[in-house]
């Protein structure tokens, strides 16, 4: 399992750490100690859901993985590189 650093990704503003672990989820960054994705995370809330929905529908995750989750998704945005296309 790896632990997702801030060489990888920037600084995680929690204490709850995204992992990649290749026997869980194919690999995807998870919240630690769980088999939810920032995937599953980020997709839920956009969808609307609260964060007492997702906390009551997924009793492992906790506010502060939830916090990691959206921390990682900002800083996975903020660190990508743009290449423009040749036109």
């Amino acid at each position: 399992m790896a632990v997702v650093s801030s060489t990888t990704y920037g600084i995680l503003r929690s204490v709850t750490k995204i992992v990649c672990d290749p026997n869980v989820l194919q690999g995807k960054p998870i919240v630690e100690g769980t088999r939810i994705s920032v995937e599953l995370v980020l997709e839920k809330l956009v969808a609307g859901e609260t964060l007492e929905d997702l906390l009551e529908a997924h009793p492992r995750l906790t506010r502060a993985g939830i916090q990691a989750a959206l921390s990682f998704a900002v800083d996975v945005v903020k660190n990508e590189v743009v290449y423009p296309l040749a036109g």
